[in-house]
């Protein structure tokens, strides 16, 4: 069993369901957030952000995510230092030839997600739980302003450049992702690969297309 935890392929194998896990949380989170540009009244955004901050279920579910994200970029940082430490000396020249595009940069995009992940947490899901964050009344009950907040954030064009650009590294590190997680997972074959390389372009075009609009939409409005 512990091997699940040590082993090469369990260290694959736990990071590609962390993975997968991420996967589904984005899609789940684009859905709310385009709550945003669908809807002109902001308390529908409010109220479905409220729900996800308040329900217990949520509030288990936020801690599997943060649980999620941690592994994933634990697994992920241990299997690239074991393969720098396994080839200590970079090759003249570089074989790339069985490496896609995609994957040559896994870990640098990584790098720059992670770097957007923490500045988004930190204006959005901490400022809420233990910052200041505008409020508004609804019901007679007082609700977060997520949507004056988000609205604010991308009428400023650097933060609406930079959220955009997360997103374009974001899609490089999906796209790559979602297929390697599969191949860990043994859906590696002439059958099932040409299926999931399709499922993982259209999953990305969805993702950072959803992710991307909102800003732009925000902005121009």
């Amino acid at each position: 069993m512990s091997n699940i935890f040590t082993s090469s392929i369990g260290k694959k194998l736990m990071m590609s369901l962390a993975g997968i896990f991420l996967l589904l949380f984005l899609l789940v989170h684009l859905g709310i957030n385009l709550l945003v540009i669908i809807s002109d009244d902001p308390t529908l955004y409010n109220k479905a952000s409220h729900f996800m901050g308040t329900n217990i279920v949520i509030k288990i579910f936020e801690i599997v995510l943060f649980g999620g994200i941690l592994l994933h970029v634990i697994y992920a940082l241990v299997l690239q230092v074991q393969n720098w430490i396994a080839r200590p000396k970079r090759y003249n020249k570089a074989n790339f030839s069985n490496t896609s595009f995609f994957s040559k940069f896994m870990i640098h995009t990584a790098a720059i997600i992670l770097v957007f992940f923490v500045i988004h947490f930190a204006d959005f899901y901490f400022k809420s739980k233990f910052g200041h964050m505008p409020e508004v009344m609804v019901d007679g009950q007082l609700y977060h302003d997520f949507a004056r907040e988000v609205s604010d954030k991308f009428k400023v064009l650097p933060y609406v450049i930079f959220y955009l650009a997360a997103f374009i590294f974001l899609g490089f590190h999906l796209i790559h992702g979602f297929q390697s997680a599969f191949k860990t997972l043994g859906w590696d074959n002439r059958k099932y690969t040409p299926a999931i390389q399709l499922v993982a372009i259209i999953y990305t075009a969805v993702i950072v297309g959803g992710f991307s609009l909102i800003p732009l939409l925000l902005y121009f409005m």
